[in-house]
């Protein structure tokens, strides 16, 4: 089966600060794809309402003191594009995900991709193992879940199983925010020592990202942003909510720690299943995008 890109519905930004590709040092590649749900749907409309809410988002960013669309910021077509019925297999989505990732971050692009669900991230991580050969990199999930059950509900690419594909990559993980496991996930956390920083750790310890960036043993880092991480009070929107999580300043105060710290390679943001008239969690997710967008212009000197 022939996977066909779909154009998104607006640039991120809007069509008036749009880059060309050429031009280009961010590219955003939204994958609204949706197929192991296990409680909300919607999440394949998640990469649409993020753009749609990006035309909202104020240029000038207060906090860098820019206007960071200046970097140059490209929308790639949407890729395993499941709505309208469409039917996508896992291991096509992987596919096309990894070949896609591997073409842009080829380019010398900076990837931020919009999800559509967790499971896409496989197929991410995979295009920049292919991109570094022999190098390996640090996932650091922000999460309300492990993600570490071995399969679920029959499939080893289910949501739930995302960052156990990337512990089989033997690629070191730090998880963060954490608030939801089952006992299989536990037991493994034990026995391979994984760094796990849950969310009830976090509040009780307010040294916890200085452990959590010494947790990072190796020089780059992929971030991986699963929504529902964050307090569901500030992102009701998601598929999976969990009571508690990081709170707004916490989470954009660890990520500019990590881009300060380390060459980020990439990013995705995933989980995002919009509520019928709100619009803060799409909105919020824009935000989110647009400040992982400033820390990297600001680390690499853009």
């Amino acid at each position: 089966m022939q996977v066909q890109t779909s154009v998104s519905s607006l640039p991120f930004l809007g069509p008036d600060v749009a880059a060309d590709y050429r031009n280009a040092n961010v590219v955003i590649l939204p994958i609204p794809y949706e197929a192991t749900t296990t409680y909300r749907r919607g999440c394949e409309n998640g990469p649409d309402a993020i753009l749609d809410a990006s035309q909202q988002v104020e240029y000038y960013d207060e906090e860098l003191d820019r206007e960071l669309w200046e970097v140059g910021i490209y929308t790639e077509g949407a890729i395993a594009d499941t709505r309208n019925a469409q039917k996508v297999s896992s291991e096509e989505m992987l596919k096309l995900t990894q070949e896609t990732v591997y073409r842009l971050v080829s380019d010398g692009k900076f990837v931020i991709s919009l999800g559509g669900e967790h499971s896409i991230t496989t197929g991410i991580v995979e295009a920049y193992r292919q991109a570094n050969p022999g190098e390996a990199f640090t996932v650091v999930q922000i999460d309300a879940h492990g993600d570490l059950r071995h399969e679920y509900e029959g499939s080893i690419h289910n949501h739930a199983c995302v960052m156990r594909r990337i512990v089989d990559m033997e690629l070191p993980t730090v998880q963060v925010g954490i608030r939801s496991i089952c006992k299989e996930e536990a037991d493994l956390i034990k026995e391979k020592q994984l760094a796990v920083f849950r969310a009830r750790e976090i509040v009780a310890q307010p040294n916890w990202m200085d452990r959590a960036l010494a947790s990072i043993k190796t020089p780059k880092v992929f971030i991986t942003v699963d929504l529902d991480g964050i307090d569901p009070t500030l992102i009701p929107g998601v598929g999976t909510p969990e009571p508690g999580g990081l709170n707004w300043y916490s989470l954009l105060t660890f990520l500019q720690k990590i881009f300060a710290t380390h060459p980020v390679i990439g990013c995705d943001v995933m989980e995002l299943a919009p509520i019928t008239d709100s619009v803060v969690s799409e909105f919020t997710a824009a935000k989110l995008v647009y400040k992982l967008i400033g820390y990297q212009a600001i680390s690499q000197g853009w």
